[in-house]
């Protein structure tokens, strides 16, 4: 099982970038998948991008071109860059890891991008 921690959201206006962090402890980090997924408001949570344990990544349409996912498996750390973000990416970010059937979730971070 994989503890995850997310940091790195806040405020930024429109047109602006962040790059969110989530850190890995507790198992191998560098067999697992990792994904990053957002929920704003009253809607569900979405797909961001995921990026698998050999480096392949793949991005949800409304962030392709605006963010780019990574790792350090040195650093058991995924990334997530974003930018120019719009008002509808406020959202709570939370990272994910997938070996198999088992799956684990960070507690999120909240990014709000005002207009």
């Amino acid at each position: 099982q994989v503890q995850l921690v997310e940091s790195g959201g806040g405020l930024v206006q429109a047109g602006g970038s962040l790059r969110l962090s989530c850190a890995a402890s507790g198992s191998t980090f560098s067999r697992y998948a990792m994904g990053w997924y957002r929920q704003a408001p009253g809607k569900l949570r979405e797909f961001v991008a995921e990026i698998s344990n050999s480096g392949s990544t793949n991005y949800a349409a409304s962030v392709k071109g605006r963010a780019t996912i990574s790792r350090d498996n040195a650093k058991s750390t995924v990334y997530l860059e974003m930018n120019s973000l719009k008002p509808e990416d406020t959202a709570v970010y939370s990272c994910n890891a997938r070996l198999g059937p088992f799956a684990s979730w960070g507690q999120g971070t909240q990014v709000t991008v005002s207009s």
